[in-house]
């Protein structure tokens, strides 16, 4: 899904190494929170790979208020990030502060960090505002040989907001959950599959495709994947898909049809 170039593979293991024992440091000794974003900093350049002096800017001035960094490149801000002390745990007021700078700014991507770990949001603009937490990441739980860990550290890293790769893993993590699952589970083609394996095994039952229906929905899939925003959300983007899937097949059969209307196989 995500291609992880070897220059960023090969600065990890020496600078996760020596920061994450300053950053649980840090948190031993309870440092304040300008010693926490001096560190994020050097934590964002060695591990990161941002350029410290030209890509990020301290104190970005929010609507009279400041956002701790931001992260510039090429003359564009393209994420905030709200530090807290390493002690501190983070917690829904610091997300929400950090939120709103997000949203007051048209900036899309956020993180929350308190150097230890590292939460990645999406902010969605609309009436209200909304955000989707992308990724976490407790970095002296990283484990550089696990696939799932490196691919949230490159997340966060210049080469992956390059790339795009925040936008791909969202949009991963968007359609494959229990969420989007459920609602395949209980379309009418999966409902007949079902119905048709049940027949062939068992030639004697009478079911109806509605008995399906209800099973799944009141017995075998949990609650929370049946009703709600998520589910309303995942119910959204299938229709999309459909859709669009519909639109392209018309176009399709639309461009094989002979212009005079006679049939393609005369």
């Amino acid at each position: 899904m995500i291609k992880i170039p070897k220059k960023v593979s090969d600065r990890w293991p020496a600078s996760l190494k020596a920061l994450t024992a300053v950053a649980i440091s840090h948190k031993t000794r309870d440092v304040s929170e300008a010693d926490t974003v001096t560190l994020v900093k050097d934590m964002l350049s060695e591990i990161f790979g941002f350029d410290k002096y030209n890509e990020l800017t301290s104190e970005q001035q929010i609507r009279g208020t400041f956002c701790d960094l931001a992260i510039r490149i090429d003359g564009k801000i393209r994420v905030l990030i709200e530090v807290k002390a390493a002690a501190l745990a983070l917690n829904d007021n610091h997300l929400r502060q950090a939120i709103n700078y997000g949203a007051h700014e048209g900036i899309e991507w956020i993180v929350l960090t308190n150097s230890l770990e590292w939460r990645l949001y999406r902010i969605k603009f609309g009436q209200p505002v909304d955000f989707d937490q992308v990724s976490s990441v407790c970095i002296p739980d990283v484990n550089l040989k696990s696939e799932e860990d490196r691919r949230r550290l490159f997340l966060l890293c210049r080469e992956g907001i390059t790339s795009d790769a925040m936008g791909v893993y969202h949009q991963h993590i968007s359609l494959l959950n229990k969420f989007t699952v459920a609602q395949v589970v209980m379309s009418e083609p999966v409902v007949s599959c079902i119905r048709r394996e049940m027949r062939r095994f068992f030639p004697e039952l009478k079911i109806d495709p509605e008995n399906i229906s209800d099973l799944l929905a009141n017995e075998i899939l949990k609650r929370e994947v049946i009703d709600g925003e998520k589910v309303k959300d995942a119910q959204q983007r299938i229709k999309k898909a459909a859709n669009k899937i519909a639109r392209s097949n018309s176009k399709a059969t639309k461009t094989t049809e002979p212009s005079d209307g006679t049939s393609s196989h005369e």
